[in-house]
């Protein structure tokens, strides 16, 4: 049966969810996306729907969804793409389209190629061999980890004198984690530099409980004023568990334990919210010492994700 090809819009949404949590069913083991986390990327601003997403349907059934953007505004490209494991043949012609048009954005933005990341599951139900036949190599791995909670175990947190902890309440406040993500995040492999708007549009700003969201302060001997240091954000919409998308502590800050005061209240909130478990994901090859911090806090693998690469000319 010959597949019918069309681009996404957010009325989409509930049949890109279906088509995802079925893909989480066979990857991961159980439903893990919400359909709030699937409008949000269709609102992307760096994503011309029309454009940049694509959808195949063998008969009325969603087979593959496809997504590209752009937020370097030159030569990298991003995209997702997802199919079911008996559908490649649809998978590799909505691969093809968004291959071309990712170079096409790329000269659009004035470059002579297109450096296109995708990320996937290692244990993806895409045919990996058709991408290595292409072109596409790995070239960096994150894990997404896991840890229990218990409102006995993960009760509140002291901070120790001269830190201290308050939610993001202001727009001063919202600023500043901007500026503390950027600053913190700018050595980060893939790192884009984001405008505060674009920031927003990011994490969903719209969606976020800015009350889960803190900023760590520390006053030195002698000072005066507390300087912001650290930030956490934390949401609490996910279904499969709470997660905590960044974490960032400036250079000078660190080895002060800051950055474990700020996981255990997150433990604790979630804990204190009803929460059984807390995810986040992380970059296995960061050199901050992320991960074994994550590690000595109680959180293991849930599940691997590759990025792979293509360079298109």
């Amino acid at each position: 049966m010959p597949y019918s090809l069309r681009p996404a819009s957010l009325e989409d949404a509930p049949a890109i969810t279906g088509l995802l949590n079925a893909i989480d069913v066979i990857e991961v083991g159980r439903p893990e996306t919400d359909q709030h986390t699937v409008e949000a990327d269709l609102k992307h601003p760096d994503a011309d729907l029309a454009r940049d997403s694509w959808l195949a349907f063998d008969g009325e059934r969603l087979v593959v969804y496809g997504l590209l953007w752009d937020e370097s505004g030159g030569e990298r490209i991003d995209m997702d793409h997802y199919v079911l494991p008996e559908h490649q043949e649809a998978g590799l012609a909505v691969l093809a389209a968004m291959e071309d048009r990712a170079l096409e954005r790329a000269r659009e933005n004035g470059a002579a190629r297109a450096v296109v990341h995708l990320y996937l599951n290692v244990d993806c139900t895409m045919d990996t061999d058709l991408l290595a036949a292409r072109g596409w190599g790995v070239v960096r791995r994150y894990h997404v980890l896991h840890r229990p909670l218990d409102a006995d175990r993960d009760g509140p947190v002291e901070f120790p004198a001269g830190v201290t902890l308050r939610s993001c309440v202001t727009e001063d406040d919202r600023r500043t984690v901007h500026a503390l993500y950027q600053t913190t995040f700018a050595e980060h492999f893939d790192h884009q530099p984001r405008t505060y708007e674009q920031w927003l549009n990011d994490i969903d700003a719209d969606n976020v409980d800015w009350s889960l969201v803190w900023i760590a302060s520390t006053t030195e001997a002698g000072a005066a004023v507390a300087r912001d240091v650290a930030f956490l954000i934390a949401r609490n919409d996910r279904t499969a568990m709470g997660w905590i998308r960044s974490l960032g502590v400036l250079r000078e800050a660190r080895g002060r334990g800051l950055a474990g005061l700020l996981l255990r209240h997150s433990f604790a909130t979630f804990a204190a919210l009803g929460r059984d478990t807390v995810g986040l994901g992380v970059d296995t090859d960061n050199t901050t010492g992320a991960p074994a911090l994550y590690a000595r806090h109680g959180m293991t693998v849930h599940f691997a994700v590759d990025t792979w690469e293509v360079t298109l000319t």
